[in-house]
């Protein structure tokens, strides 16, 4: 069971973790993060000492490495500030995987003081901040898929909220919603087989229902399905959920492919 316990949220002002992905492949996904919330009146404060939320060592098993990388993270997101993730898996690896591997080490209240300051962006918005209405208008189908990481939390709930508020939205069901896609970040490099095969499952499910675009609540999903489209010869527009909201307001480029 994920720990999901929140810190009450007492100010409007948040810490953004920007995760890996953002830094190396979609800082538009970031972008439109800072101008999503910003829309909302929130102060977004970027800790620039950040690195990774140390998820690649702890799925890898190698925890005492993990360990480093989220004592640092503790140290550089200190205060009381809600820590807001642009990732569903970024944001469960702070409340729930790191709380695991700090069991019995000393420092375990403080690791467990972050997660519990943590929220993945849908999640904050709808149950910090109370907001059920995204204003503005997006003309698409969207087929709306599910991360992992997100299960056993209110993430994906709060993310269909706000797509299914936005005008112009249709969110459209596919098969076996609930599978994963393969990617699974590690296991999709010790298992590239059958990481391929789950996401060509994924894809035939989504290309079935013909959408306009995949939105994710993680980039990692996204980067995997767009990429075994891609090699097929059959590109699939993907788009965060942040990216969305951001091009419903009309603060960005609607339809941006990433």
């Amino acid at each position: 069971m994920l720990n999901t316990e929140r810190t009450p949220i007492t100010g409007k002002r948040i810490q953004l973790m920007a995760t890996c992905l953002c830094d190396a492949f979609y800082d538009d996904v970031a972008a439109a993060t800072v101008q999503v919330l910003e829309h909302l009146g929130v102060e977004v404060v970027f800790p620039e000492a950040q690195t990774c939320c140390g998820q690649p060592a702890f799925n890898g098993g190698d925890w005492a490495a993990s360990r480093k990388v989220v004592r640092h993270t503790v140290q550089t997101f200190a205060g009381n500030d809600p820590v807001v993730v642009p990732s569903g898996s970024c944001a469960a690896m702070l409340f729930h995987g790191a709380p695991l591997e700090f069991e019995k080490e000393p420092d375990l209240p403080q690791v467990e003081a972050l997660g519990r300051r943590a929220w993945e962006l849908a999640d904050f918005i709808v149950h910090g901040l109370g907001v059920t209405n995204w204003p503005g208008r997006f003309d698409a189908t969207i087929a709306f898929h599910r991360a992992c990481h997100t299960r056993g939390t209110k993430s994906s709930e709060a993310a269909l909220t706000l797509l299914k508020s936005i005008a112009g939205v249709r969110v459209a069901e596919f098969g076996e919603p609930e599978q994963c896609c393969g990617f699974g970040g590690t296991f999709s490099v010790t298992f590239p087989n059958i990481s391929s095969a789950m996401g060509t499952l994924k894809l035939e499910h989504v290309r079935a229902i013909q959408p306009d675009v995949l939105v994710s609540p993680d980039m990692s999903c996204m980067m995997h399905i767009a990429g075994l489209a891609a090699r097929e010869g059959k590109p699939i527009k993907t788009m965060h959920v942040a990216q969305v909201l951001r091009d419903a307001i009309g603060e960005g480029t609607k339809g941006r492919k990433d």
